[in-house]
């Protein structure tokens, strides 16, 4: 199938880029083709973000957004910083030490990003873009000359031993002049891409974090809170000198949203993100607001959190990397949809002049260097790195002052940069030097089981099917990894895909590919870089509703 531009991933970044050139479109004397591609069942399937949304990028992108029926109607009303001194005390941080990206006001909403996404489905459709869910991406198409030309989707109906079933189903070779990847953190192609162009030399390495949620429903009689934003930093993360935080919103129709967010640069091989986030729930100031609630929803996600430092080129012959796939959030603000939205603006309007000028690469580089988002990501590009080589308390405290004293008085950021130069999978320390962390057992009312919430994710995945979780060396994670980290991937995975179990006496790590909630985190932590997160087939995966 053949198409002028080929989008692939169905999230902010990627519709955004659809629905904007559709838009010029209607001002073009040749309008373009334009198909959009997602692994999920549906567009928002697998969507999963906090979400505080600023609607900076919607305004520009659908000025009359409210008009249009969007799902942004929540306004932030109360904002609060906590800081957990331990399992029971707290101290709430005033906003003048609150670094001020992260302060909230009535222009950010509370939201399901899913639910935007499948409202920026609409729209592309109704601009006249091709949506195909259910079909994910499995392979990059180049020329002689090194131009991109497309992509291939999975093959549907091959069993786990490589044979065609009888439901085969050959993937698709879509051809577009220009393709634009849009996958999300740590997306599969937007790795091999980031390595085949080199589009990340001389930067800083991408740093990451594992973002966890739940979403908890209150009685119909309780009390509305809705726009109630609270952040927290300290326990329990802090026990095990980690770096990371959690977070509470209640959302609409007295839904709560509750999460943690914990850096994949932590060092202690016993610490597991999923049990982290159990306890935290436990704390007295989590625990009061989800008194008389159910969960009902779960999820996982990782998050890229490297900012401008680790952003790689974004353009390359014949297409462009954009939004989270590149790594456009903005970690300051611990928000990624704005900057994701106006990275796919910025990528149609690229595209949109490549056409009209018959260029091969778009230059999307001097339209980013010239907008709003490139100076939000320059003003806040120390924060991740403060954090990483300081620690909450300290690396809070600098950023704290840069954002809060240093940029209003001289109204410019600081004249130099921090970086992290070590990679996020290097940091595990042996179990010889670490102390092992005893989680309690989870007591099925405001803690859980991993199976309980994969559960709640709705994962679901053909089970006769090649495993989409490729090790590189199948003796590493025994031979290596099990004496010197208690093989780690039975704790960093947040849906217990991999277990260390016993088979006529000798350990081996089993795979249940069908947990798999497309987090990616194994992708990114592995201390080895021995597992490779390939495509499934396409529909498989979490489905998500208000994620």
């Amino acid at each position: 199938m053949e198409f002028d531009v080929v989008i692939v991933g169905a999230g902010p970044a990627g519709l955004s880029a659809a629905c904007r050139l559709a838009q010029l479109n209607q001002q073009a004397e040749s309008p373009l083709s334009i198909c959009v591609i997602d692994k999920g069942s549906e567009v928002g399937a697998h969507i999963l973000s906090g979400a505080v949304f600023e609607t900076r990028a919607l305004d520009e992108l659908f000025p009359d957004w409210q008009s249009l029926g969007a799902p942004v109607c929540n306004p932030v009303e109360r904002d609060a910083m906590l800081y957990l001194t331990t399992e029971h005390n707290h101290v709430r941080l005033p906003q003048f030490l609150t670094p001020k990206p992260m302060h909230n006001s009535a222009n950010n909403h509370v939201i399901s990003l899913a639910n935007l996404c499948r409202w920026l489905g609409a729209q592309a459709e109704g601009l006249g873009v091709e949506i195909y869910p259910g079909f994910a991406a499995a392979s990059i198409n180049y020329d002689e000359q090194n131009k991109v030309t497309g992509i291939n989707t999975v093959d549907m109906g091959i069993d786990k031993s490589g044979e065609k079933k009888s439901n085969f189903e050959a993937g698709i070779e879509l051809k577009a002049k220009f393709t634009i990847f849009a996958e999300g953190c740590r997306g599969h192609l937007g790795k091999q891409l980031i390595q085949h162009f080199e589009l990340d030399k001389g930067k800083q390495p991408q740093h990451y974090a594992l973002g966890l949620k739940e979403i908890w429903q209150l009685p119909a009689d309780s009390a509305a809170k809705a726009g109630t934003v609270i952040h927290t930093a300290g326990w329990p993360l802090s026990e095990s000198d980690t770096t990371g935080g959690g977070f509470l919103y209640h959302m609409e129709d007295n839904q709560i949203s509750v999460g943690l967010i914990v850096d994949l640069n932590y060092t202690n091989a016993y610490l597991s993100p999923f049990d982290e986030f159990q306890r935290l729930k436990h704390h007295p100031a989590i625990r009061q607001h989800l008194h008389g609630a159910e969960r009902i929803a779960y999820g996982a996600r990782a998050i890229a959190k490297g900012g401008l430092s680790s952003l790689p080129k974004q353009q390359f012959p014949g297409g462009l990397l954009i939004g989270c796939d590149a790594g456009t959030l903005n970690v300051a603000k611990i928000k990624g949809s704005h900057t994701a939205m106006k990275s796919g603006l910025l990528a149609a309007e690229a595209i949109h002049q490549a056409v009209k000028e018959s260029k091969v690469e778009p230059d999307y580089q001097t339209l980013f260097e010239q907008s709003w988002l490139f100076e939000e990501l320059h003003e806040s590009r120390n924060f991740g790195a403060s954090i990483h080589k300081f620690g909450s308390v300290l690396g809070g405290a600098l950023s704290t002052l840069e954002h809060n004293l240093w940029q209003p008085l001289l109204n410019q950021p600081l004249p130099w940069t921090l970086t992290d130069q070590l990679y996020d999978h290097e940091t595990l320390k042996s179990i010889r030097d670490c102390q092992p962390i005893h989680y309690p057992k989870p007591d099925g009312i405001v803690s859980f089981d991993k199976p309980t919430s994969v559960y709640l994710s709705a994962t679901q995945h053909e089970e006769n099917q090649p495993c989409h979780l490729h090790l590189v060396d199948q003796t590493i994670p025994i031979d290596v990894h099990l004496s010197e980290f208690d093989e780690p991937s039975q704790r960093y995975c947040p849906a217990g895909v991999y277990e260390v179990i016993a088979h006529n006496g000798t350990p081996r790590l089993q795979i249940n590919a069908s947990n798999c909630v497309h987090c990616k985190t194994c992708d990114i932590k592995d201390p080895s870089q021995n597992i490779i997160w390939n495509a499934p087939e396409g529909g498989g995966g979490p489905n998500y509703r208000n994620m």
